[in-house]
């Protein structure tokens, strides 16, 4: 990473760049093909506000990355929409911005679960070598809200037709009073990678076909994600 980038908690100077931050979310998730939730200007601008987010400039002031806070139930903590501008992908920032947003979450929710669903694979390596485990979505927040978050997001159909219990994305998990240690889930990713890559690529053939046929290999289905929990 350019160690000229500066990464820090945003502030309210930086209301700017929301525009061009929800733009970049929208653009890169039409990209990938996937979906996210719709964030607005005015809900990234509320998290600026509220001290829960981290954003990434050059010495210039040009918008490099983003990431924010949100919490669910007092109990569980997710650092959502991480975007790095496409200039600077590639280049360490996202791994740079996520440990930042980690380490301001801690601070403010020292006893809280921070969880992610995310399909991509790079986000998941940064997960793990900060500690996430991947879990099934029964141990994330039941929180409504939450889930009523995914309504925007092109798998939503996927989401319900599971009852909640599985979609595209993958959820990870850090708990502060019960998880393995950095070293030991960074060592796992790693001997584990080509399992993710398998999972992700099997989510993507049979869920978007189930929307077609509306039909799923279940069995098939319990085993590979039974294989890819089993620490």
């Amino acid at each position: 990473m350019d160690n000229n980038i500066i990464i820090r908690v945003a502030t309210t100077a930086d209301s700017s760049y929301a525009k061009i931050i929800t733009d970049e979310m929208a653009a890169s998730a039409q990209a990938r093909g996937t979906g996210i939730a719709r964030r607005t200007p005015e809900y990234v601008i509320q998290k600026i506000n509220e001290g829960k987010a981290v954003i990434a400039v050059t010495p210039e002031n040009a918008w490099v990355g983003f990431c924010y806070i949100e919490t669910w139930e007092g109990e569980y903590v997710a650092n959502s929409g991480l975007i790095v501008s496409p200039a600077f992908r590639k280049t360490g920032v996202a791994k740079a911005i996520k440990q930042k947003i980690f380490e301001l979450s801690r601070e403010k929710y020292p006893d809280a679960k921070l969880f992610g669903l995310t399909t991509g694979l790079a986000v998941m390596k940064i997960n793990s070598d900060l500690g996430y485990e991947p879990v099934t979505y029964s141990e994330l927040t039941q929180d409504n809200k939450f889930w009523e978050g995914c309504k925007s997001c092109v798998n939503y159909e996927i989401l319900m037709s599971k009852d909640r219990s599985n979609c595209m994305c993958t959820a990870m998990l850090y708990d502060p009073k019960d998880h393995y240690e950095p070293q030991e889930t960074k060592e796992y990713f790693q001997n584990k990678s080509k399992v993710y890559e398998r999972l992700i690529r099997f989510k993507q053939s049979k869920f978007l076909n189930r929307l077609k046929r509306r039909s799923v290999n279940t069995k098939k289905l319990k085993s590979i994600i039974f294989q890819f929990f089993n620490f």
